[in-house]
C-alpha cells in the first residue's frame, strides 16, 4: 500500500542541509535574516528564545534542550537569551573564522559567541539547525501545509528520538571526520521527518491541505487507494466505502480536512505525477497519458494545461532548458551557515 507522506516528499525532492552548529557563553541575541527557505533550529543545551519579526502571532518562544522550531523562513528573527545586549549579526557571528570551536570538546565548524565567549565564563547554549531545499512543486505543496512556524518540545513523546538526533546532528557538524557533511544532512533529513511525524500527530493545527489530510484516520484508507493507484477511474462511492462512510459524509470530511473535493485531489495529485516525469524521464506522452488514467493524450494535455497553464510538451521542453544544476546562490551559503 502506498505511504503518502512518502510519496508526496519524493516529488517535493526535498534535501535537508545542517548549518553548523552554535556554542554562545554568557549574553547574547543574534538577529537572522528572512531566508524565504524552510528551516529548523534546535537547542542542543541550555535554553533560549526567539522572536520572530512582523505580524506572526507566536510571542516569544521559549527553547529549552532538546526543542525543535520548524519554520518557513519568510520572517526574520532575534535569537537570544538576554535584552540587555545589543543585538549582533547572525552572518557576522557564523560566519568570523575566529569565532569557531575549540571549547568544551566542540570543535570544527561549531561558531563560538556571547559576552563570556573569549572567557568560557557564563551560561553556555548549544544549538544546530539547517534548511530543506525543495522543488518548485514542494515549495507549493510543502510550505503551504505547514504554519508559518511550528515549535516542537523537548517534552513531546518522540522525544528521545529528538534527543539523539541532535546529538549526533552537533556531533557531525563540528567534526571533521570522513563523511561528516553527508552525515550530518541525512541526521537533519531524519530530524525533519520526525518534526512531520509529530505535526501529524498533531493534525488540528495544521493548515487545510495535503499534509492534515494524510493526518486524518478517517479518511486515510481511500487516501492510501489514490496514492495508490493514481491511474485508476475512481469513484466516489468507492472511496466512500473504503473509509466506511457514506458518500455524503465522505465527500464533506474530506473536503473539510483536504481543501478539496475527492476526485479534485485525484486530479491534482496525477498532474504532479505527470510534472515529475515530463521533468525527469522520457515517457511518451501517450504511454504517460494512460498511466495517469486518461483515455486519449488530448484529455491528458486539456487537464494539464488546466492546471499549469501550459501543455505537456512545452512543460517538458521548458524544465528539461531550466535543469541543469547552477552554483550556490549567496542566499544557499547563507542558509547553510546559520543555524
Amino acid at each position: 500500500m502506498a505511504d503518502p507522506l512518502t510519496d508526496t516528499l519524493a516529488l517535493t525532492e526535498a534535501h535537508c542541509h545542517a548549518s553548523r552548529g552554535f556554542v554562545a557563553i554568557g549574553e547574547w541575541a543574534l538577529r537572522y535574516p528572512a531566508s524565504q527557505r524552510l528551516k529548523f533550529s534546535a537547542v542542543v543545551e541550555g535554553s533560549c528564545w526567539v522572536d520572530f519579526d512582523d505580524d506572526l502571532a507566536t510571542g516569544r518562544l521559549e527553547l529549552e534542550a532538546g526543542d525543535v522550531v520548524l519554520f518557513d523562513g519568510r520572517h526574520g528573527f532575534v535569537k537570544g537569551n538576554s535584552d540587555a545586549v545589543p543585538i549582533g549579526d547572525a552572518i557576522t557571528a557564523f560566519g568570523d573564522p575566529g569565532g569557531l570551536g575549540g571549547l568544551g570538546g566542540l570543535g570544527g565548524s561549531v561558531a563560538r559567541f556571547g559576552s563570556g565567549a573569549e572567557t568560557g565564563v557564563g551560561v553556555r547554549v548549544v544549538g544546530v539547525g539547517g534548511h530543506v531545499s525543495l522543488n518548485r512543486t514542494g515549495e507549493e505543496l510543502l510550505m503551504r501545509a505547514l504554519p508559518p512556524v511550528i515549535h516542537l518540545r523537548a517534552a513531546d513523546e518522540r522525544a528521545p528520538t529528538f534527543r539523539w538526533l541532535l546529538d549526533r546532528l552537533l556531533r557531525e557538524t563540528s567534526t571533521a571526520g570522513p563523511g561528516a557533511s553527508l552525515a550530518a544532512d541525512d541526521l537533519a533529513h531524519l530530524l525533519f521527518l520526525e518534526s512531520l511525524r509529530a505535526c501529524l500527530a498533531e493534525a488540528e493545527s495544521l493548515p487545510v491541505g495535503w499534509l492534515r489530510a494524510i493526518a486524518d484516520e478517517r479518511i486515510a484508507p481511500a487516501l492510501h487507494l489514490l496514492h495508490d493507484q493514481p491511474g485508476r477511474a475512481w469513484q466516489l462511492d468507492e472511496l466512500a466505502q473504503a473509509a466506511a462512510m457514506s458518500r455524503t459524509t465522505f465527500a464533506e470530511r474530506f473536503r473539510t480536512v483536504a481543501g478539496v473535493p475527492p476526485l479534485t485531489y485525484l486530479t491534482n495529485w496525477r498532474m504532479r505525477l505527470a510534472e515529475r516525469a515530463l521533468r525527469d524521464e522520457d515517457t511518451p506522452l501517450s504511454a504517460l497519458a494512460h498511466s495517469l488514467g486518461y483515455t486519449s493524450d488530448s484529455a491528458f494535455s486539456n487537464a494539464f494545461k488546466r492546471i499549469n497553464g501550459v501543455a505537456p510538451r512545452r512543460y517538458r521542453e521548458t524544465a528539461r532548458a531550466t535543469r541543469s544544476p547552477s552554483p550556490a546562490t549567496a542566499a544557499d551559503r547563507e542558509a547553510v551557515a546559520t543555524a
